[in-house]
């Protein structure tokens, strides 16, 4: 399906009560369910689920094999690396709903999630933070901060452009400096 707002592969499916944004792409085999919201110039991956009642904000990139379950909010220019995983129970059981024990995620405006990552649910994911490739975060992410491992910890600092800093808060890539200020790291 694709109209003149946003494009969506054949097979594809987007519930009724969606919004999707103009210029998004949704690609093969996922499924937009009821209540959600997709920014404009996003792009949706292949088998990826987003829904019922997640946000999406502008211009992300949400990578194949992903799921966005109820709970999770994404702000703009957010990276999902492929088979990052969600959740939105702390103790999940088949055999017990627990939908009204739902925790919000947040991943923050230009945040990066690398591939294989798990956010566990009820964490924030600061602005323009890294989450390494396989890693597992069970606590929030502060702004501008690089974290890796199982669980996730602190490596670096980064810019927001994605360069990792020493711990001068030099970039290693550009030679430039850094300072933070207000909870942000600025060019010196």
């Amino acid at each position: 399906m694709s109209n003149k707002k946003f494009f969506c592969h054949e097979s594809s499916y987007v519930d009724e009560n969606v919004e999707v944004g103009t210029d998004t792409k949704i690609w093969h085999f996922s499924h937009i369910l009821n209540n959600t919201v997709i920014g404009k110039n996003c792009s949706i991956g292949q088998n990826v689920v987003i829904g019922p009642n997640v946000k999406v904000g502008d211009g992300c990139k949400i990578q194949n094999n992903i799921s966005l379950y109820d709970g999770v909010i994404i702000e703009d220019d957010v990276f999902l690396g492929p088979s990052c995983v969600f959740t939105n129970v702390i103790n999940p059981r088949a055999f017990i709903e627990r939908k009204d024990e739902f925790k919000s995620t947040i991943v923050k405006k230009g945040a990066s999630i690398g591939a294989n990552a798990t956010i566990v649910c009820g964490v924030t994911i600061g602005n323009y933070s890294i989450v390494g490739a396989g890693s597992v975060v069970t606590k929030d992410v502060e702004p501008y901060s690089v974290v890796v491992g199982n669980p996730a910890k602190h490596y670096s600092m980064t810019s927001k452009d994605g360069d990792i800093l020493d711990n001068n808060l030099i970039c290693k890539k550009t030679g430039k400096t850094f300072i933070l200020k207000d909870n942000q790291v600025i060019e010196k």
